[in-house]
């Protein structure tokens, strides 16, 4: 690198609620990962949104172990209240996230990076639907997932495949420009992110990605797929 190339700076930004369980296993892995695989300079961020088991204890020890691990805690639920504090309080370059499952192939990260580094993207994804992409999982949520994604496409006319893999990166700029607009606080924050990037002129890089998953998952899937429709309709007709 020459003395006047400014060096990459990432946060890779992890929402967790009630994960005591796998908060250290992934927080090890995804540090294995980063330390080996990708050259830019990189932070963790535990973002804990109101647990009430031990999971910020162990963001706390995980932070005092790692120099390059930090946490912040929220008083209120919401993996988009979430990743709005983490995101708007960073001074990376780049700011992404991940499921703390890492339910998505970590070999896709440095993909992510580059199309904002080095392909002038501004928003990075990873879609479970793009062709080349590898995916095991139930079949109901595979259906559900689907059937999402081609409502939105109905409703929207968009380009992007898949708006709800927990896989996604964006610039400062970007950050900066489109999260204060999104009014979604939890699941359809990702929607509502890529739908007023889109209608903005943003450039959405997609990658295709491999992803299994995670059985052990306390999503409720029927009741965040009403919620998503009630937002499609709020940012469609709103």
């Amino acid at each position: 690198m020459s003395e006047n190339e400014h060096e990459i700076t990432v946060d890779v930004v992890i929402p967790v609620y009630n994960e005591e369980r796998t908060l250290e296993g992934s927080v090890t892995s995804l540090r294995r990962f980063l330390h080996e695989r990708f050259p830019d300079r990189w932070r963790i961020v535990i973002a804990d949104n109101a647990s009430v088991d031990r999971t910020l204890e162990v963001a706390r020890e995980l932070s005092s172990s790692y120099p390059e691990v930090s946490y912040i805690h929220l008083d209120q639920k919401g993996r988009g209240r979430a990743l709005r504090r983490a995101w708007l309080q960073s001074d990376a370059d780049i700011v992404s996230y991940m499921d703390v499952d890492l339910s998505t192939d970590l070999d896709a990260f440095p993909a992510l990076i580059d199309g904002l580094a080095n392909a002038g993207y501004h928003i990075a994804i990873g879609s479970r639907l793009k062709k080349g992409a590898q995916v095991q999982r139930q079949l109901k949520r595979e259906i559900i997932s689907r059937c999402y994604n081609l409502l939105i496409r109905l409703m929207f006319r968009n380009k992007f495949s898949d708006a709800q893999c927990g896989f996604k990166a964006l610039t400062r700029h970007a950050v900066h420009d489109l999260v204060p607009v999104v009014e979604d606080q939890g699941w359809f924050f990702d929607t509502e992110l890529l739908l007023r990037a889109e209608r903005k002129g943003y450039r959405i890089h997609e990658v295709a990605v491999s992803w299994i998953d995670d059985p052990d998952s306390r999503v409720n899937i029927f009741e965040t797929a009403w919620g998503d429709l009630k937002g499609l309709i709020r940012v469609r007709f709103g």
